[in-house]
């Protein structure tokens, strides 16, 4: 269910949305995280992506897409996996 509001977020804030650039002063006003996942990825386990999500929010200066949405108390941070993500966190 997150993962759908995150995706209906993303699609509809494009004139809110931010540069695809790390930006450290909206990280220090995130107050949500989001990863959208592409269809590759389906087959792979809730548990396997939630280690991702995980080790990508941890460093989202090194994720290859993303996006920060502009939110009333803060900001949404929104990753979107690639293939790179998950080669240079050595996941797949």
């Amino acid at each position: 269910m997150l993962i759908v509001v995150a995706r209906i977020l993303h699609m509809l804030a494009g004139a809110l949305r931010m540069p695809n650039v790390f930006d450290s002063y909206r990280e220090a006003l995130v107050v949500e995280n989001h990863t959208l996942w592409p269809e590759d990825y389906e087959d792979w386990s809730r548990a396997d992506k939630m280690r991702v999500e995980a080790l990508l929010h941890a460093t989202p200066r090194e994720a290859a897409e993303l996006d920060y949405l502009r939110q009333h108390t803060g900001f949404a941070r929104i990753i979107t996996v690639t293939a790179g993500d998950v080669d240079r966190l050595s996941v797949s």
